[in-house]
């Protein structure tokens, strides 16, 4: 994840209450993101690196939104994860190093590239959650 320009910069408590499930595999950029959501007040869930992990939390507490890296740390593409956050009405945002996504169209709200910085992903996450 890029730092934002001081313009771009969010402003705090911009994601308050939001429920925010993070799902990436990349221990630094999970880290990243979990400390720019936790302070914009997001209630952040995660992050964890597998399917598994993520459906966990599901079960825990249903988020708004999830946040899934398209190819996780147990080998396999997120897309069955994918589709039960869909079945379940819960909004998703893929982040990924691919340049291109074996996603069908309307399967999820963005498509995030990385490197993706502060500022386009907290742009996404609040156009997602104001729908």
């Amino acid at each position: 994840m890029t730092s934002p320009s001081p313009r771009g910069t969010p402003t705090a408590g911009s994601l308050t209450g939001v429920r925010i499930l993070l799902v990436e595999d990349s221990w630094h950029l999970a880290r990243a993101m979990a400390r720019l959501l936790n302070a914009l007040g997001a209630d952040l869930a995660g992050p964890v690196a597998t399917a598994a992990d993520a459906e966990r939390l599901i079960s825990e507490r249903r988020p708004d939104v999830a946040l899934v890296d398209f190819s996780l740390r147990d080998g396999e593409p997120a897309h069955d994860l994918i589709d039960r956050l869909q079945d379940q009405g819960i909004s998703v945002i893929v982040i990924t190093g691919y340049e291109v996504v074996p996603i069908a169209p309307g399967k999820v709200e963005a498509i995030l590239h990385k490197p993706v910085s502060a500022a386009h992903l907290i742009a996404t996450v609040r156009q997602v959650t104001s729908r």
